[in-house]
């Protein structure tokens, strides 16, 4: 038995089961014919798969059924005749024979093998997504979330969290991202939105004295889609009292460790920290893929004052790729290009060779500037060192990117490499208004040593809120929240947001901290992104049952679609045409 499989009025077992401590024993099986085989007039062979496997079926006479049939089977477990065993099959030594077969489901010919032996274009396996859950792949993935789910929950609740719902229809959030709207019919003129996440929902049960909370929360944000992003998609939300950042950090990488070590039978090491100053000096993202090397080098000091008009800038950062000096003129033209698109005035490269430096910049370098340049990352004859000079947070970005295009394997190859990165930016520029805006969102705590510098030098203030980023995927982020009235309202001012505006927008929040707010802080993580990569696989969709195209559709039901005019009646809705 498989899965605590219990027997039911219609079958005794799962065909994956069937196995040869069962030879003589009469039972039955359900499930779909994989494959139909005649031998003659007196004798076929049918392949009964479920979820669990496949077991074949000897029938005396001919049977009239095909491919995706859906069968009750009653036969008795013999062993393989000798020379017809499968070892491809878990069940490859045993069938069933003397059987009656019980027709429950006629199938029409479907669009596609189920048996997965040929590729199936992406879109005609989301238009019939109910066929395409049938093949292991997505059984394999949905039965894994599963388990990841399970796990994750008993995770938490071991450590003495509670699992509360928080609504779906709610207020208009603070947070960045664009949010779908629902009209009330009771309502006219006015609207739900669905949450983004149920941030301020676990900030006031913390107000309420559940002190730790969390919830395998469903969230919508109306973003453009992508291989990490759907519209809908499920997250471990987090809060707990009376804690601060290395206290979540213990709980939410006891629940990752644990997903993890289900997935794949290996329990992952602790996890690293790095600030994000250190991970943007180092690999120009705050979401690092730390599976290889190639970590950028800092050679301003060196080029301050150079005479080559190309490195004359403010920041000159240097990467060395391992070999890359047999990259083609025109891998490096792209290379150069992609420079460009992300905002660099261009691309220097130097091939080292025996003689010293091939580029066409290499006669302007001085011999000082040529030797720091051959030293980078310890550069050796072959290999390949590319500079940006520019701005410091551009020229980081760009070779970052270029480290990603270049030595990236795909985010689900192994091994997975998570690291917690810290101390973001509180704030991250300023508005057309000249105010400030939230990095993350106005409820984040800052660093308690930067509170000074919010009046000063705000650009400059950490916040404490954090990330868990696995093989340069970020899967989430949570903060310390502020719970302290002086500091929200220092916060508010330099973010532009009057008292009014304040009263309006967070009104129930800021009111309910006025009878005693406990410290606390949080964190929420993509279950899709951690599924897929635990999973082997580089788009989340293929770890959700029904997701949606890139483009935000669904194929199979065809959505989004129009409503009837009784419901625009009702919910007092006009259409404007599309120009």
């Amino acid at each position: 038995m498989t899965e605590n499989f219990e027997p039911t009025s219609l079958r005794d077992l799962m065909c994956g089961s069937v196995d040869s401590t069962m030879v003589g024993e009469r039972l039955s099986v359900c499930g779909w014919v994989a494959k139909r085989r005649e031998h003659g007039e007196h004798l076929a062979f049918l392949d009964l798969r479920d979820h669990s496997g496949i077991v074949q079926a000897v029938v005396d006479g001919s049977v009239d059924v095909r491919s995706e049939y859906v069968l009750r089977v009653t036969g008795t477990v013999s062993l393989r005749p000798e020379g017809t065993l499968n070892d491809r099959l878990a069940t490859g030594d045993v069938e069933l024979t003397d059987c009656q077969v019980e027709i429950l489901s006629t199938a029409e010919p479907v669009p596609f093998q189920i048996d997965e032996r040929t590729e199936v274009d992406e879109q005609v396996r989301l238009k019939y997504r109910y066929l395409d859950v049938r093949r292991d792949r997505m059984q394999r993935n949905l039965r894994l979330r599963a388990r990841v789910n399970s796990t994750l929950r008993r995770a938490m609740e071991r450590q003495g969290f509670c699992e509360v719902e928080t609504p779906l229809l709610w207020a208009p959030t603070p947070e960045g991202a664009r949010e779908f709207v629902v009209p009330s019919r009771l309502h006219p003129g006015e609207f739900y939105v669905l949450p983004q996440s149920p941030q301020i929902a676990k900030q006031l049960l913390m107000v309420g004295g559940f002190d730790r909370y969390f919830q395998i929360a469903r969230c919508l944000r109306d973003e453009d889609l992508r291989a990490d992003r759907q519209f809908e998609f499920t997250q471990l939300d987090v809060e707990a009292s009376f804690v601060g950042q290395e206290d979540i950090f213990a709980f939410v990488s006891e629940a990752v460790l644990d997903a993890a070590e289900v997935a794949t039978d290996q329990r992952p090491g602790p996890i690293a920290t790095m600030t994000w100053a250190h991970a943007l000096d180092r690999f120009g993202t705050d979401k690092p893929d730390l599976r290889f090397d190639m970590e950028l080098h800092d050679l301003s000091t060196h080029f301050a004052a150079t005479a080559v008009k190309a490195f004359a800038a403010a920041t000159v950062k240097a990467l060395r790729v391992r070999g890359g000096g047999e990259f083609t003129r025109s891998r490096l033209d792209a290379l150069t290009d992609q420079a460009k698109a992300l905002g660099a005035k261009g691309l220097a490269w130097f091939r080292v060779t025996p003689d010293g430096l091939d580029s066409p910049l290499a006669r302007f370098l001085s011999a000082e500037e040529t030797s720091v340049v051959r030293s980078v990352d310890d550069a050796q004859v072959g290999d390949l060192v590319l500079i940006v000079a520019d701005e410091y947070a551009l020229a980081c970005k760009v070779l970052g990117a270029l480290r990603l295009t270049i030595g990236a394997p795909p985010v689900s190859e192994g091994p997975h490499r998570y690291v917690w990165i810290t101390e973001f930016p509180l704030f991250e520029g300023v508005d057309d208004d000249g105010n400030l805006v939230s990095a993350h969102h106005p409820f984040t705590m800052p660093h308690l040593d930067d509170l000074d510098l919010i009046d000063t030098d705000p650009l400059r203030v950490r916040s404490q809120s954090y990330d868990l980023v696995l093989n340069g995927w970020e899967l989430g982020s949570g903060s310390v929240r502020i719970h302290r009235a002086d500091i929200q309202s220092r916060i508010f001012t330099a973010l532009g947001i009057s008292d009014e505006e304040a009263q309006s927008r967070f009104g129930f929040l800021l009111g309910a901290f006025k009878y005693g707010a406990p410290p606390h802080a949080g964190f929420a993580f993509g279950i899709d992104r951690l599924v897929a990569i635990l999973a082997g696989e580089d788009n989340i969709r293929e770890v959700i049952a029904f997701p949606k195209t890139q483009s935000g559709t669904d194929l199979m039901t065809s959505a989004p679609k129009d409503i009837t005019e009784r419901q625009r009646r009702d919910l007092r809705l006009k259409f404007v045409p599309k120009v």
